[in-house]
């Protein structure tokens, strides 16, 4: 049965199998989705007459999540059969097959004074079966919007296998005033544009922020001094610290390596722009790169030991890949047009780029030896990709065109599918997407 319903989910925007098997209900994921899988949320249980509010909110919160992914569709309350009174109740499965709500999740949630328990439990409706255990969350009451995410996440981990990406933040650059005389400060929400915070204020330009990979800290390029400086902010107290550099020297495009005790960035000396190596416990500089040319935007592999960056070595704006201790490096776009801003997928198998052809920019992905390209958005200027935490989403910047052109932040999947605006209040641009939060 569960072959034959995930057979109707099931479709490649590209090429090659998708999907599924036998067994528990599970979508495996390749390059894209058609037919997202159904999924049934009643309003989860209030334990307590305090909870009432919150478990409405987070029920909603759960079903934002998943839908927003494009992998999954619900079924609206309106169309269901069974209603679901108590967390403890036996589901009626019949009365969800009726629907074609192939997953249903049940939960409840208890206030009790600042505390706010919740916990779920995800059925896969054509088997009746139970899939995984349920499982409780616990925080501060102030905490509702996490305790959401992170049901979300579980179910989004249960179905398809891989990591969520909801309980996750993203820095970025707010950005207000004309575009001729534009005011900058750096931001911090969470990844669907909720709680958003100020880290910095507007009196200097700041640009490409960057998590740590634990996101304790974000690096950021700061204008305070009239020279390009790194800048390391602790996200906790907003506490900085400067990078060291030789008056005259310009650093910027930094971004930290996998075990956060490193920096790797761009310096520009004398009219020239190389890679560097800063350990941020001893300040100790490596020198990584040492041409006439170009190159910038480093960006390191997963496992640490290699470093896509974007040179113009050879006459336009090219990507290469080198070892992380430096030395020689390959190229590897060699499609039309300039390509810059490079990002390492957490998976590793992928480079996220941006493009510039013919007139127009583009999001895209290549594999890291430069094969089987794919454009995944096209736009007057979108630029500054970032991976979320599983690898499967993209955020960037898109400017729109004129005097009065604004700039805003959109995300894709990596089939190019599911394209949609991060829904904010002004400006905003150079999104840095953080892991997981604990």
């Amino acid at each position: 049965m569960i072959k034959r319903l995930l057979t109707l989910l099931v479709a490649l925007l590209l090429a090659g199998p998708v999907f599924a098997q036998s067994g528990p209900l599970r979508l495996t994921i390749t390059d894209g989705v058609i037919e997202p899988i159904t999924f049934a949320v009643p309003s989860f249980e209030a334990e307590t007459p305090a909870a009432q509010q919150a478990a409405s909110d987070i029920s909603r919160l759960v079903v934002q999540d998943l839908a927003g992914t494009g992998l999954f569709r619900e079924v609206p309350a309106n169309a269901f059969i069974s209603q679901v009174s108590s967390f403890v109740q036996p589901v009626a499965f019949p009365d969800w097959r009726a629907i074609n709500a192939q997953a249903l999740i049940v939960g409840a949630v208890n206030v009790s004074s600042n505390q706010l328990t919740v916990k779920f439990r995800l059925y896969d409706v054509f088997s009746g079966q139970e899939l995984g255990q349920g499982l409780q969350f616990a925080g501060t009451t102030d905490g509702w919007r996490r305790m959401g995410h992170k049901v979300a996440d579980a179910v989004y981990s249960r179905i398809t296998g891989e990591g969520g990406y909801f309980d996750s933040r993203v820095v970025f650059v707010s950005e207000s005033g004309p575009k001729d005389a534009r005011q900058k400060r750096l931001a911090i929400m969470d990844f669907d544009g909720s709680n958003v915070q100020f880290l910095t204020d507007s009196s200097s330009i700041v640009l490409a922020p960057r998590f740590s990979p634990n996101g304790d800290r974000v690096l950021y390029t700061s204008f305070e001094s009239g020279f390009a400086r790194i800048n390391v902010l602790n996200v906790a107290n907003v506490g900085r610290q400067q990078l060291q550099t030789a008056p005259g020297e310009m650093a910027f495009s930094p971004r930290f390596s996998r075990d956060g005790r490193q920096v790797i960035y761009s310096l520009s000396n004398g009219g020239n722009t190389d890679i560097y190596r800063t350990d941020l416990g001893t300040g100790q500089h490596v020198r990584l790169t040492s041409a006439p040319s170009i190159e910038t935007a480093p960006s390191l592999s997963p496992d640490g030991s290699q470093i896509v960056f974007e040179s113009d070595r050879s006459g336009s704006q090219q990507l290469y890949i080198m070892s992380a201790n430096g030395g020689e490096a390959r190229r590897i776009s060699f499609g039309q047009g300039r390509y810059g801003t490079p990002v390492w997928s957490p998976r590793g198998d992928l480079v996220a780029f941006t493009k510039q052809n013919a007139g127009r920019f583009h999001i895209g992905v290549m594999r890291i030896d430069g094969s089987e390209e794919r454009l995944l958005t096209s736009s007057f200027l979108d630029e500054g990709p970032t991976w979320s935490p599983n690898g499967r989403v993209i955020m960037f910047s898109r400017e729109t065109q004129g005097a009065g052109g604004t700039s805003s932040m959109y995300s894709v999947d990596i089939s190019g599918r599911n394209l949609k605006a991060v829904p904010l209040q002004g400006g905003s641009s150079d999104p840095s997407w953080g892991p997981l939060q604990p």
